[in-house]
């Protein structure tokens, strides 16, 4: 094979007619984890996503695949493969190069990718790239390796706050709240097992019942209850005296069963020791709580996240000049994300407030947990 390490090679992207080529050049850089033909055609043509190749004299020499977390400043870089007959012709450096000014193109402020431990040459890419490692996650690939963090800030440097945070990913579609709170716990007692068992027992002891549909959500209200059982000092903040997520549901009957566990949750509030604020939230409210340590339990609408218009809870560790940083712990396993994507989000302070409370009025919550 005639060696192009002196020749010129383009970056361009990806189309359909690269699927075969693609998928050849996949089986020859990977044992396991690859991606297969339709993942790269729904990637191109379908996802939110960006897929670069590296080609010369019509031959498919490399490809980087970065995913973007909708409605954040974030980037993940998916993938990135060389054909080994090519390498040491800088284009695995070239490819993440054009992929960052893209990222950047697109609203991008951070890229964060995986990379195996044992994966030295790659390791030294990235590092000599402006990446730097920042955790650790056990049991990533599918032969049970582990995988080393790495993330490289396009614009500003992070001010990571708790960097210390643990993520953990609801278990069910209605336990976000929970999730979040189990986090907040974690940093108070580094002790502390992270379970369903927990996720669970906290759902019951927070939730308002009914939803909309389906299984009831965690109110702020029930939330703070749960928080404060625990020992956690605890301020609520509502932008009104409202019940929350009553507004959507149709059913006279469960209305009247929400508003009895309402009003039983403030009952309990007022007779405990938790401070409660009525006021609107954003960014800037934030951040006086968090630089006195302080972690928040927020209610955003997912829509700007996922598209799907219902409530959620996000916990907010960290707040820059710049920046929101929150842990999300919905993980969509199935399309292609992994907790690299859902912890430390930065969103703009812009982009943030437009995620803030959820409903018509709009009806803001958040939780703050001091974590000393």
């Amino acid at each position: 094979m005639k060696s192009i390490i002196n020749a010129e090679f383009s970056i361009r992207e990806a189309t359909l007619a690269d699927v075969s080529a693609l998928s050849e050049l996949e089986t020859r850089c990977f044992e396991s984890d690859r991606l297969s033909r339709r993942s790269f055609r729904w990637m191109i043509e379908k996802g939110h996503a960006l897929l670069l190749v590296a080609d010369h004299d019509k031959q498919l020499l490399g490809y980087v695949l970065l995913l973007y977390s909708q409605g954040t400043s974030l980037g993940r870089v998916y993938s990135l493969a060389v054909d080994v007959r090519y390498r040491k012709a800088g284009i695995a450096a070239t490819l993440m190069q054009q992929a960052e000014a893209h990222a950047l193109d697109d609203g991008r402020s951070f890229l964060r990718l995986e990379v195996r431990p044992d994966n030295e040459g790659a390791i030294r890419l990235y590092q000599k790239l402006g990446y730097q490692p920042f955790d650790i996650v056990t049991d990533f690939y599918e032969d049970h390796s582990d995988a080393l963090r790495l993330m490289k800030v396009l614009h500003h440097q992070p001010e990571i706050t708790h960097p210390q945070v643990a993520h953990y990913s609801q278990t069910t579609e209605f336990t976000c709240g929970p999730a979040c709170l189990m986090m907040a716990m974690k940093t108070v007692d580094d002790t502390l097992g992270l379970d369903r068992e927990l996720e669970l027992q906290l759902w019951r002891e927070a939730t308002t019942i009914f939803m909309t549909s389906g299984h009831g959500g965690c109110s702020p209200q029930g939330l703070a209850l749960a928080a404060n059982r625990r020992n956690m000092n605890t301020t609520l903040i509502c932008s009104s005296d409202e019940i929350p997520f009553i507004s959507g549901v149709r059913s006279g009957e469960k209305k009247a069963v929400i508003e009895c566990v309402h009003r039983d949750f403030v009952r309990q509030i007022d007779a405990s020791n938790i401070e409660q604020i009525q006021s609107n939230i954003d960014a800037s409210v934030l951040s006086t709580y968090l630089k006195q340590g302080a972690l928040a339990l927020v209610l955003i609408s997912s829509y700007r996240l996922n598209q799907s218009k219902s409530p959620h809870w996000v916990l907010v560790v960290s707040i820059s000049d710049t920046f929101v940083y929150f842990h999300d712990p919905d993980v969509d396993w199935d399309d292609n994300k992994s907790v690299t994507d859902k912890g430390y989000i930065p969103v703009t302070h812009k982009e943030f407030n437009r995620m803030l409370g959820y409903g018509r009025p709009r009806y803001q919550a958040a939780v703050i947990l001091k974590t000393y």
